[in-house]
């Protein structure tokens, strides 16, 4: 029976310290400020900064672990570091530098936004030659464990016409 009793104390005492401790980054996130539209702006940037290293995993880094990525040049989601990773070194082989032509932001609440819009990609090929790519995207935005991640990204090509 005592052995039943400290399996059970254990669990009550695990179960409140969880409680305690989500409690208490619950009042962390109610006591931070609304990021800023321009805060929203530069995580594009610091992506974009990423792409300019060539190095897949810079940009893989950027995304949750449990991201969801629906690239503008692949038909697969990419739901895994590794798929992320694979999608980047293939990607940055075209030495891609996006640029902002459109934006909405919206501030969903203190850990979480939405950056919306079109862009568009300077593509420079292995022979030097450069070529333009009009998209769509969509960046969904989380703060987890005090930094921003991308936890969803949708880019597609812009339609013509």
């Amino acid at each position: 029976m005592g052995r039943h009793t400290y399996a059970a104390g254990a669990a009550v005492t695990t179960v409140a310290v969880l409680f305690a401790g989500t409690g208490a980054a619950q009042a962390a996130d109610h006591r931070r400020q609304l990021p800023s539209e321009r805060e929203i702006r530069n995580l594009f940037d610091r992506w974009n900064a990423a792409l300019g290293t060539l190095d897949a995993n810079r940009v893989a880094d950027l995304y949750a672990p449990d991201a969801v990525l629906l690239p503008t040049v692949s038909a697969e989601i990419r739901k895994t570091r590794a798929a992320r990773v694979d999608y980047f070194k293939h990607f940055l082989e075209n030495k891609p530098v996006g640029r902002i032509q459109e934006r909405v932001i919206n501030i969903l609440g203190r850990t979480s936004a939405i950056d919306t819009g079109l862009y568009q990609f300077t593509l420079t090929d292995k022979h030097g030659h450069r070529s333009k790519v009009d998209a769509r995207y969509t960046f969904v935005y989380k703060l987890r464990g005090g930094k921003w991640l991308i936890i969803n990204h949708h880019s597609s090509k812009l339609p013509t016409g």
